[in-house]
């Protein structure tokens, strides 16, 4: 068997580690920690190969993906299986103020655990000393989940936090992520479920690529454009890298310029879609609204029960031809790393 040391020849040390923090999660003797923004072996590796397993750069996802449907994808299924596409938008005034498009993502975890269908989730914080570094967080309740709602383009390892989620009493929990994520929570559950027992729920985020925080937020927009970060209200992305201050000006960077930021592992990842998640939610080029796959019968549940109780405003994606188009483009492309 090979061991976490596999893991950082091979990956880690070639900047094609996704900091999921998959292997974190796994290890049976803790002996591996995420610090300084990458994994590292703290304590006694015994070569038991479990992180391996678990690692979503390590191989292909095709068993995963017979997992969670029971068949692969089919070719002419262009950003994958699923059961509704339909585009949502939040009917909450203070959630579509806080988030990234149409609020969905935040809504069906707010709806969720007020349903008693989860008693939190693992998503996404900002930290408090490093302004706009994201960072795991467990949100237990409605203002924590609204508090920590919107995107921020670089890695944040949120399975680094599924051990602390069940020794913190919960045991219905969504798992809120990118496609390499939730493809990381779905090789757990498949082969060594007591890791992710608790894990009800995952909706993924669409994803082309994300950002080195210490390269575009620091780097590049704190020290070449002059911006404190600790101006900024939202980040987004519509066609340009925009950045929107406190103040109400908003600061645009193309798309060329960005990618030189982006993180190498993300050229080595061929899902666009989350196809491997409960439900995926994403813009692509929507403005207020969130385009949403509903994809396995537990995302239906989830959806179903915000949808009921009026949390959610619902339109067909025969409405929305363009973000078809991009989500159809952006699933292509997104494939064709792995398949050039």
């Amino acid at each position: 068997m090979l061991g976490f040391g596999e893991l950082s020849d091979k990956l880690i040390s070639k900047g094609l580690c996704a900091k999921c923090g998959a292997c974190v999660a796994v290890c049976p003797l803790n002996s591996v920690a995420y610090e300084d923004g990458q994994p590292k072996l703290v304590g006694k590796c015994t070569d038991c190969g479990i992180c391996i397993a678990a690692c979503p750069r390590y191989d292909s996802p095709s068993a995963e993906m017979k997992f969670v449907f029971g068949r692969q994808r089919n070719p002419d299924e262009d950003f994958g299986i699923y059961k509704q596409a339909l585009v949502a938008q939040s009917t909450d005034k203070e959630i579509l103020k806080k988030s990234q498009d149409g609020g969905v993502v935040t809504t069906l975890l707010v709806s969720a655990l007020e349903s008693g269908i989860i008693d939190g989730a693992i998503v996404s914080a900002i930290d408090k000393k490093n302004p706009w570094l994201p960072l795991p967080y467990i949100a237990k309740t409605r203002g924590e989940i609204i508090e920590n709602a919107g995107t921020r383009y670089c890695p944040s390892p949120g399975l680094t936090l599924l051990k602390s989620s069940v020794s913190a009493g919960l045991q219905k929990i969504a798992f809120v992520g990118t496609p390499c994520q939730i493809l990381a929570i779905r090789r757990i559950q498949n082969s060594f479920p007591k890791y992710t027992k608790n894990v009800l729920l995952t909706i993924g985020l669409f994803c082309a690529e994300n950002f080195y925080y210490n390269d575009l937020m620091i780097g590049k927009i704190q020290n070449e454009l002059g911006i404190n970060l600790k101006d900024i209200e939202k980040v987004n992305i519509k066609g340009k890298f925009l950045i929107y201050l406190k103040n109400g000006q908003v600061k645009e960077i193309s798309l060329k310029e960005t990618a030189k930021f982006a993180m190498t592992c993300c050229h080595y990842c061929g899902d666009f879609s989350a196809e491997l998640a409960d439900i995926a939610c994403g813009g692509v080029g929507l403005d207020g609204w969130t385009y949403t796959l509903i994809r396995t019968d537990k995302g239906t549940t989830v959806f179903d029960d915000a949808v009921k109780k009026g949390l959610l405003k619902v339109e067909p994606t025969k409405n929305f031809p363009v973000p078809t188009k991009t989500l159809i483009k952006m699933s292509k492309d997104k494939r064709k790393l792995l398949n050039p």
